[in-house]
């Protein structure tokens, strides 16, 4: 670790652990900026349903890799680890702080340690493998990949399909599991000096936040947004297979009444901040903030690791 290392900082946690909010604090207190590490923030028109930081926000602290992509594109790890290095690289050159705020443990690594340097696509398996998904449902493909790779399974959602599907083309391609190739090494960033911070909710209490967060958002017009997506893109774009935009796009075609569709939001939200934490904890670098209902004590916690770490 060389003298001259940029400081930045990381807040991590599940969905609704109040990430945005302390990210946003400290980059007011220590004139940061942020740079989001949330895999569909970076989709435009797809707002509410991601709890995307408001304008009012962003005009408080400048957002990078918010709205960059459509919601049909592809973006991966390796597009979050280019963009987001840049992102890092452009605010040290203004002399100001780097605060990483999200959610999506990959993308967090991939930015810090970088990806491993695994097989290439192969178009074949991988139009076989969505053939499969189309007839029999992403889980077919999940199962396949639990039988090979437990641990990449289970750091996924099982209709992640298309993260399921590269896990297990690559345990085809090489015989060998993307946990296996992630071990290996890679091209680390250089020229910063990381903190940090996770935050740690009772589950109880994170459980009646997540709740409380998606009815939330379908008092601020979820149901909405869906219906706007689904009049401009087709139905096999990203953004109809998230948490809440797959249930409330299933709603709007006669699956469900909307009572069940939030409580199915709710319960997979719940599920997804569970890999969560189970991604986060297995990282020794993050410092935990033991979270309480008084957010400003967070806040507190959170500005006094990271003035003790800068100075």
């Amino acid at each position: 670790m060389l003298a001259s290392d940029c400081p930045a900082i990381a807040i991590l946690g599940p969905t609704a652990s109040g990430k945005s909010a302390v990210g946003l604090a400290l980059a007011e207190r220590l004139h940061g900026e942020i740079v989001v590490c949330d895999a569909l923030q970076v989709y435009v028109h797809m707002d509410i349903g991601t709890a995307k930081p408001s304008q009012d926000e962003r005009n408080r602290v400048p957002h990078h890799l918010l709205d960059i992509r459509n919601p049909c594109d592809d973006f991966s790890a390796g597009d979050y680890l280019r963009l987001g290095r840049e992102a890092l690289h452009g605010i040290r050159s203004r002399g100001r702080i780097p605060i990483v705020v999200g959610g999506t443990g990959l993308y967090m690594r991939a930015l810090t340690e970088g990806l491993f340097n695994g097989p290439g696509r192969s178009d074949e398996l991988r139009g076989r493998m969505h053939r499969i998904v189309a007839k029999r449902g992403p889980e077919c493909i999940h199962h396949a990949l639990a039988r090979v790779d437990p641990e990449t399974a289970a750091r996924l959602a099982p209709a992640d399909a298309e993260r399921s599907i590269r896990a297990y083309e690559i345990y085809l391609l090489t015989r060998r599991t993307m946990s296996w190739w992630q071990r290996r090494p890679k091209e680390s960033l250089a020229g910063y000096r990381w903190l940090k911070l996770g935050i740690s909710w009772p589950r109880p209490q994170l459980y009646a936040r997540i709740n409380e967060r998606v009815e939330e958002m379908f008092r601020r017009g979820f149901v909405a947004e869906v219906q706007s997506l689904m009049a401009r893109y087709p139905r096999a774009c990203h953004a109809f297979k998230a948490i809440g935009y797959r249930q409330i796009a299933a709603h709007l075609d006669g699956q469900g009444s909307l009572e069940q569709t939030i409580e199915d939001i709710q319960r997979e939200s719940r599920r997804y901040a569970k890999r969560q934490m189970t991604w986060f904890r297995a990282d020794p670098e993050i410092v935990w903030l033991e979270a309480s209902l008084d957010l400003e004590n967070l806040v507190g916690q959170a500005y006094d690791a990271a003035a003790r770490f800068i100075a």
